[in-house]
């Protein structure tokens, strides 16, 4: 990272007592300050520029998630649009879809180029002016047309934009400044769905997929960002280079198998949503479903690639043992062990005295997230499980209902959609039902089971 840099903290960040103890990260991570710690840490909770040798503290909190670099205090001298080559996969089937690549190329006239791959189109394309275009023989998916372009980019970055995105003047240049830090590969900026009149279009602008929110983020496995869709991404050329680009034998899940094989490599990730692209929802529910689908179906393919990083949950012991009680019928000592977890995770804490007073809370808040972990892994990926226990049981049936109905409900209550309540929560059961149909299809055709199993960790804390 360049000398001058500020860092600004996560929203997670915790210092209690302004003392030698940070909790902050994805996940949440203790950090024990020295005296040099806490006046780095000081600095950063100023936004003002650190002391000198504050890279080993603050490489270890941005790989944590815990402190975000300020733009406007990168030198940026030498990331300019004349550095940036777009690469755009097209498969057109429609005039409409012609018309939207061509505008989306006009969008791209002030970088230094623009590669087009057609993807075997079965519709003719538009004219595309100064554009480079490259005709595969044979329709291979997105990443083999990726890889396609970037054997032609030159430049030191490269932008990989999907045809039905829209990026505006700024989008780019928001991005450039985050790869002053030399071990930066791929920063991404939210994708947002555009507005719609139908119900669908309304459901998108408040739960895409694509949107990753609105908290920038180290992305990483197992964090609160686990990876960011190849919609729009803008990369460092070498950094593709390095690890030979996309897996061209994944037609979908390509962008999240890029993104950990990145990270696995020691590169760094980045989600910056202060920049923002636009991107068009799926027309129909039809077309929506095989989305969520497709989407379901890379799970088992990434997870013989990743191991442990396709669990649809993860637990500590205490929380896993909690949750089978509450399974088995058993709710009240269920609660006993959740009391006497958290117990144990704040006795543990106590040991460092700024967290005194905020230790039973923080271990409650375990509890809770490993209670919402639960309900979304129950209504994506084990709803057929969960379906055909709760026939025979109406205890089960109940807490069927509530993990489908329950996150669907407090989700529209918090982003207030244009969308009534009980449409906007079919919806989100219906994208859950089909993210999971398309789970246990991949299961089916790979024969691995590991995206329908949970992993149980030892220790309830992260520490540094």
């Amino acid at each position: 990272m360049t000398s001058g840099v500020c860092f600004i903290a996560d929203s997670s960040w915790r210092r209690p007592a302004n003392g030698n103890v940070v909790l902050a990260g994805s996940p949440l991570t203790l950090f024990s300050l020295s005296q040099a710690g806490q006046t780095i840490a000081e600095c950063i909770e100023r936004a003002q520029p650190l002391p000198q040798g504050h890279e080993v503290l603050t490489e270890r909190l941005l790989n944590a998630g815990a402190i975000h670099p300020i733009p406007s205090t990168i030198d940026s001298a030498g990331f300019a649009l004349s550095a940036v080559t777009a690469v755009i996969p097209a498969y057109i089937r429609t005039t409409q879809e012609a018309e939207t690549l061509k505008s989306l190329v006009a969008s791209c006239s002030a970088l230094h180029g623009v590669v087009v791959i057609d993807d075997c189109s079965p519709h003719a394309l538009p004219d595309l002016g100064a554009a480079q275009v490259i005709r595969l023989e044979k329709n291979s998916g997105p990443a083999v047309a990726r890889n396609a372009g970037f054997a032609h980019v030159t430049t030191d970055f490269v932008a990989c934009i999907d045809v039905d995105v829209a990026i505006s003047d700024t989008t780019i240049t928001q991005l450039l400044p985050y790869f002053a830090d030399d071990k930066v590969a791929l920063v991404a900026p939210r994708v947002k769905s555009r507005a719609s009149t139908n119900f669908l279009g309304e459901y998108e602008v408040t739960a895409s997929v694509l949107d990753m929110g609105e908290s920038e983020a180290r992305v990483c496995s197992g964090t609160r960002v686990a990876y960011v869709p190849s919609a729009m991404w803008l990369c460092r050329t070498a950094a593709l280079r390095s690890i030979s680009g996309f897996d061209e034998s994944l037609r979908s899940g390509e962008d999240v198998d890029m993104v950990w094989r990145l990270n696995d490599a020691g590169w760094r990730c980045r989600y910056q949503p202060q920049a923002e692209c636009s991107h068009l929802p799926r027309t129909s529910l039809h077309k929506f479903l095989l989305q969520r689908v497709s989407y379901g179906a890379s799970a088992a393919a990434l997870a013989k690639r990743h191991t442990g990083k396709l669990a649809p949950a993860k637990f500590n012991v205490w929380q896993a043992s909690t949750w089978l009680l509450v399974l088995l019928g058993m709710p009240f000592i269920a609660l006993g062990v959740a009391i006497v977890a958290s117990a144990s995770t704040a006795q543990k804490l106590r040991r460092f005295p700024q967290l005194r007073d905020e230790s039973f809370r923080i271990a409650m808040h375990g509890t809770v997230q490993s209670a919402q972990t639960a309900a979304s892994a129950i209504n994506r990926v084990w709803w057929p499980i969960a379906f055909v226990l709760a026939l025979f049981s109406q205890r089960l049936r109940v807490l069927f209902i509530v993990a489908a109905l329950g996150p669907a409900v407090y989700e529209w209550w918090t982003k207030r959609p244009h969308l009534d309540v009980v449409r906007f929560a079919l919806i989100k059961m219906l994208d859950n039902a089909a993210y999971g149909a398309g789970v246990w299809k991949g299961v089916i055709a790979t024969r691995t089971i590991a995206p329908l199993i949970p992993t149980v960790k030892k220790s309830a804390t992260n520490e540094e």
